[in-house]
């Protein structure tokens, strides 16, 4: 799908450089390009510029096609690859023939025929949404929750924030999502879908607790925090529920326009966390967030445990117990970092503009994320690629094997890197291991990733994890010849859990 955006001043839908020369030629995308809604400024141009479908539709734009193909301006090969594109996957899904006709209408639901297609996709939803799970800080191992303290005292939790539990009005009351009430489980915008039911955290810390004869309390105002401190008090474990949410521009809400206006929590969460460490010492923190948020009461000494639980789905509570109390061990990994300060990051978001298309330099080129802190040498709260589990992974026999000769084919296997990830810990469970690369050139970032594998390890266990490279995989942009060339010289591979934890590195040479 092409965008609305502009690139290099030309429109992403009519950009001939990144659809036909970079997508369809040098990556070799065999599929279609269809747009976003209404993201054509014209037809002949776009279709010229690698656009093979246009939506939702625009009534003169087969005259347009007409047109162009009687002047000259547009061949019929290009026609044809278009259709091509278009057509194959139909056949290649046995559209043509004894096909279910289309029975559902998104803009009139009333209008559509209910087919129940979800069989125990629940199951999947939920085991995603435990897997995806980022365990954050675990202090003296307070998770996971047993069914009881260690002197035989049953468990009393209290639940705080409204982020915990449901609205009087259900899982779908704003349009499109386009609102934040109670727990946050997807974002909002066109590519929403309503939820069939919603588990919250209350409700799946309930369930386990009458599983488990433990006690559950809850205040649940986000406001009235007060209360939530004198119920905090009470309770052996106080668990704070809190979130952000963004989603597409044609949405505001609370005055965010589509893109969050801070990386703070929302509903007052920070002051909530706070106010809550303050007073109970086995304080475990929960974010159901779009994306990164500051987190300055991270190393407060009685928050024990936070969880960066994303936008689970359906299944949410259920997935977020399977985690809390050790069903599932934690195997998440930050795909961003969580920095100290706003202005540790490079880039800000562009919140207004006398024109309606502005122009934005990328001035911070490759240096984003993890690529800028490390450059710049600032300390994150909690780095890209980390996550703890439950158990520990050692790791050894860093190996370089060279799989092929540099033949100017940017999809020519060059290299596997290999490394042996051994479960040193009592409990069963899944490591992420990461492969980063050091190049030769020294304008370059200090590590970049080129490779994870998730894999799951008995107690003791140990597999070799391979990480294969490509030419392009080893090649810099070079933007005075417009090419890929692959870099001369030693590259360093460091091998880790995170993009700073790294136990392995070494050196190796795929082009003298």
């Amino acid at each position: 799908m092409c965008s609305y955006n502009q690139v290099n001043n030309t429109y992403a839908c009519q950009n001939d450089r990144t659809l036909n020369q970079i997508l369809k030629s040098e990556f070799g995308f065999r599929g279609f390009v269809m747009s976003d809604w209404w993201a054509t400024k014209t037809n002949t141009d776009s279709v010229l510029g690698g656009m093979d479908m246009i939506m939702p539709g625009d009534p003169s734009f087969a005259t347009d096609l007409k047109n162009a193909l009687q002047s000259g301006r547009l061949t019929m090969d290009r026609v044809n690859d278009m259709a091509v594109r278009i057509l194959t996957p139909w056949y290649l899904l046995g559209q043509d023939s004894n096909f279910p006709a289309v029975n559902f209408n998104a803009f009139h639901p009333e209008q559509s025929k209910m087919v129940n297609v979800a069989g125990d996709h629940y199951k999947v939803i939920r085991e995603v949404g435990a897997a995806s799970n980022v365990l954050l800080k675990n202090s003296e191992n307070l998770l996971p929750f047993k069914k009881s303290l260690s002197f035989g005292k049953q468990y009393t939790f209290g639940l705080v924030g409204s982020d915990a539990g449901l609205t009087d009005d259900g899982p779908n009351t704003c349009p499109d999502h386009g609102c934040d009430y109670g727990t946050l489980a997807q974002g909002w915008g066109s590519g929403t879908t309503n939820f069939p039911y919603l588990i919250s955290p209350m409700a799946a810390i309930q369930q386990r607790a009458l599983e488990n004869s433990q006690t559950v309390t809850w205040a649940l105002s986000d406001w009235d925090v007060a209360t939530a401190v004198a119920m905090a008090k009470t309770v052996d474990v106080a668990l704070v529920f809190s979130n952000a949410d963004s989603g597409e521009d044609y949405i505001t809400f609370d005055g965010n326009q589509g893109d969050r206006n801070n990386l703070t929590l929302w509903n007052n969460g920070d002051v909530m966390i706070k106010a809550i460490a303050d007073v109970n010492p086995n304080t475990v923190v929960v974010i159901h967030s779009v994306g990164p948020v500051l987190a300055p009461w991270a190393d407060h000494p009685n928050i024990k445990a936070i969880v960066f639980a994303g936008l689970p789905g359906q299944e949410s509570g259920n997935a977020l117990v399977d985690v809390l109390f050790g069903d599932v061990n934690p195997s998440g990994r930050l795909i961003f970092t969580i920095a100290k300060e706003r202005s540790d990051y490079p880039a800000e978001v562009v919140y207004s503009s006398p024109n309606p298309s502005p122009q934005i330099d990328y001035k911070e080129g490759l240096f984003i994320d993890y690529k800028w802190f490390d450059a710049k040498k600032i300390e994150p709260t909690f780095e890209f690629g980390f996550g703890l589990s439950y158990t520990t992974f050692k790791y050894s026999n860093l190996a370089f094997v060279k799989t092929g000769e540099y033949d100017g084919n940017l999809n020519t296997s060059i290299y596997n890197v290999s490394v042996t990830v051994t479960n040193s810990g009592n409990v069963a469970g899944h490591e992420v291991a990461q492969l980063y690369l050091g190049f030769p050139n020294q304008d370059e970032p200090v590590r970049q990733l080129r490779g994870f594998e998730r894999v799951h390890l008995n107690v003791g266990e140990s597999k070799t994890v391979k990480f294969p490279l490509d030419s392009l995989e080893l090649s810099t942009w070079d933007v005075g010849s417009q090419e890929w060339n692959l870099s001369r010289g030693n590259f360093t591979a460091f091998v880790g859990a995170s993009s700073r934890d790294i136990r392995l590195q070494g050196s190796f040479v795929p082009r003298p």
